[in-house]
């Protein structure tokens, strides 16, 4: 994917939508100056936009095609100088010895990839100060926007695949955890904080193609979005829901 990822996603108007709520949060929990570890950063449109803001971000990925987009991306800025890159999957987190750092990220459902949230949630706390703050994206299971897509178009097993335990996807399992199964997999180390919506109104990205042609509705439905995304029930109808959780 790390070729087209950022035309298929990053660069269009929903992926853009989506990102900008996620550096909304991070803007109201990570001030310049700050050490952040940021886990399955992709292509580094995330660093990079930290790094922007005065924010230290060592950024790893699993994938070294990833991280070679993402050296390209940040070696043409200046604020790339402040991104450190590094290759490392979330079960190889423990050999990490970087110190203490002040916040982590982990967007757009790198989390799914992991089989083990109890024991990514134990090695993440390991790397964190106390009082630091983690803001994780995760795929939720239950996404009425994807249900009325599919079945739209007859496809009723990609409707109602993250209803199943795991999806087989590139080789690897995908897994759809509840808020309250994320919730729980990270209670021992971290405190909830809040919880919000990612593309509960907002139709999900792989409708750009067809709904990109209604600007106005898709900007309508991000602006009340946005103001009632931390509302029940909408994270949990949601194709991401962000958790912010604080190390105790």
């Amino acid at each position: 994917m790390a070729n087209a990822y950022d035309s298929q996603f990053t660069t269009t108007a929903i992926g853009s939508m989506m990102r900008a709520a996620v550096w909304a949060r991070c803007a109201a929990r990570w001030a310049p100056g700050v050490r952040v570890l940021e886990m399955n950063c992709g292509t580094g449109e995330d660093a990079l936009w930290l790094a922007s803001r005065g924010v230290h971000v060592l950024a790893t990925d699993a994938s070294p095609q990833m991280l070679r987009v993402a050296h390209d991306k940040l070696s043409a800025t200046a604020a790339g100088a402040s991104v450190r890159l590094r290759r490392l999957a979330w079960e190889e987190l423990d050999s990490l010895d970087e110190g203490s750092f002040d916040g982590a990220l982990s967007d757009f459902g790198g989390l799914n990839c992991v089989s083990d949230l109890q024991g990514a949630s134990h090695a993440l706390a390991q790397k964190l100060r106390p009082g630091a703050v983690a803001i994780l994206c995760i795929m939720g299971p239950h996404v009425p926007w994807e249900w009325l897509w599919f079945l739209a178009r007859a496809d009723g097993a990609r409707a109602f695949r993250r209803l199943r335990p795991n999806v087989r996807w590139g080789g690897i399992a995908v897994h759809y955890p509840s808020v309250a199964e994320a919730r729980r997999a990270f209670a021992r180390e971290f405190r909830l904080l809040r919880v919000s919506a990612l593309g509960a109104l907002l139709p999900p990205p792989y409708a750009e193609k067809c709904l990109g042609r209604y600007p106005r509705v898709i900007g309508l439905l991000n602006r009340v979005e946005r103001r009632f995304e931390n509302r029940w029930p909408l994270p949990l109808l949601a194709d991401h829901y962000l958790v912010e959780l604080e190390r105790i």
